[in-house]
């Protein structure tokens, strides 16, 4: 993978890249697939449309960053509802240590955008450059013609892709038609050009010149992922009992005491990061398969049994070598850790789905005035003022009564009108000032505090809100 740097002084080795070889196989495929669906719905998914009517964006998918709202097909998230995304940022996390409890570093070898655009970059470059061989002969040789047309194509196309990439990732945060025609005619905001340079230079040298040195040195999550693995954790291991020792096959002759493995090098030089797996664990490995591939290949050309190289876990490990059977799959990925995180998980997602079909199209926030606390009117009534804030997400403009209970007799009226309704736009946010008036020698009026609950509710329409509060009397 590397080699020593030349000044003996120095604590890091220089890189040397990485060239891949190309190989077939079920763990390509399933990396092929799980490539084809993650970029399509990643490209795609900002020019899906949806209608939610005319106050509304029709964009499917759309982080309303200007009106500070969240658009997921049907569902609407505003601010205060943030908690949602928390929940469901707790879910990816518990969703990965699920995953890695069960089967390793499967989200870093199939999901992981590193990963996938690597992979991506990497199948540009066999286009343009050939197989690893002529790939290490090209990078080897001097700066030819052939060599800068090469790779000048080859940049070209991986410029291109990041240039999408980081395309795409703007149209999340504005109507994608919209922002599309404003870059080319060069009327976008200069923040939009400025996340697309910076998305595209980070996609074109992550995926490009800095491979499994971000996997390696700049993710966290190698480290992490030691806490989340135990014996019974489904990852990938060569069998070395059945393996060893290893030797080369040679035509014609039958060579007596030696291993499956012909160290024939295939699961070194399909690796994309550089490692040998028969070395054991490693913090570098994403437990990608594709050294499983190669070497079924191999076993498969030479009439050996496949699997050589494998998932298993350490208890399998130690099944296998004193020749008992090991644990099923599904005792493996069905165990008390694993189950923890998936009731978790479950639970979660569950208090999420709840939360939202019991929240209201309408939100109200009542603040009392406290400058004064009360007001003695002159005809000695007691007056307490309050702000409500009135949130209407019906996705129409609506009229909503303003009313209150209390156990005590309180009269109430709204600034600037003689009626008890207030008009509120679609998707927006008005502020009604409130008055709660207390007769002379009410009870409330007399009293320090007295509860009372004011309701906002649609005026011909369902929804129906309120806010507790109190009002405050002379406390004689």
């Amino acid at each position: 993978m590397s080699s020593p740097d030349t000044n003996p002084n120095s604590l890091f080795a220089k890189r040397e890249p990485i060239f891949p070889r190309r190989v077939k196989g079920a763990f390509r495929n399933m990396k092929w697939w799980i490539m084809a669906v993650t970029l399509g719905i990643y490209y795609v998914t900002p020019w899906l449309r949806w209608d939610r009517g005319p106050s509304l964006p029709d964009q499917a998918v759309l982080i309303d960053i200007a009106n500070r709202r969240f658009f997921f097909l049907m569902i609407e998230i505003w601010p205060h509802e943030f908690y949602f995304v928390a929940g469901l940022l707790i879910m990816a996390g518990l969703g990965l240590f699920l995953f890695t409890s069960a089967a390793g570093r499967v989200w870093c070898g199939y999901a992981c955008p590193q990963t996938v655009w690597t992979d991506l970059f990497i199948l540009v470059e066999r286009w343009v450059e050939g197989d690893r061989n002529a790939r290490l002969r090209l990078h080897r040789s001097a700066w030819t013609g052939e060599k800068v047309r090469k790779t000048a194509v080859k940049w070209t196309a991986w410029l291109l892709i990041a240039m999408a990439t980081g395309g795409a990732w703007v149209f999340y945060f504005t109507d994608a038609p919209t922002l599309a025609v404003n870059l080319v005619t060069g009327q976008a905001h200069f923040v939009a050009y400025m996340t697309i340079l910076v998305l595209t230079a980070t996609t074109f040298f992550f995926g490009g010149f800095f491979r499994e040195q971000i996997c390696i040195y700049a993710c966290p999550w190698p480290r992490i992922q030691a806490a989340m693995i135990d014996e019974d954790t489904l990852t990938i291991n060569y069998r070395h009992w059945r393996g060893e020792p290893r030797g080369h096959l040679q035509k014609g002759v039958v060579a007596d005491g030696l291993g499956d493995c012909i160290d024939c090098m295939a699961c070194v030089n399909v690796c994309p990061m550089g490692i040998d797996i028969r070395d054991g664990q490693q913090m570098a490995c994403i437990t990608c398969g594709l050294c499983i591939d190669a070497c079924n290949d191999v076993m498969d050309r030479i009439g050996k049994p496949r699997d050589l190289i494998g998932y298993m876990a350490l208890t399998d490990e130690v099944a296998e070598q004193t020749g008992t059977e090991p644990k099923s799959v599904w005792k493996h990925v069905f165990r008390a850790r694993t189950i923890m995180y998936t009731t978790l998980w479950a639970g979660v997602g569950i208090g999420l789905v709840v939360a939202l079909f019991l929240r209201s199209d309408v939100d109200l926030n009542v603040t009392p005035v406290r400058n004064p606390t009360f007001v003695t009117l002159s005809d000695g009534s007691i007056r307490n003022t309050y702000d409500l804030r009135i949130l209407n997400k019906l996705g129409n403009d609506a009229v909503f009564r303003i009313s209150l209970t209390s156990e005590a007799d309180l009269r109430i009226s709204l600034e600037g009108t003689q009626e008890l309704t207030v008009n509120v736009a679609a998707n927006a946010q008005q502020t009604q000032r409130v008055y709660v008036v207390a007769a002379p020698g009410a009870d409330a009026a007399l009293a320090d505090r007295t509860d009372l609950r004011l309701w906002v509710e649609e005026v011909g329409g369902t929804s129906r809100i309120h806010h507790d509060t109190i009002f405050n009397g002379k406390g004689d």
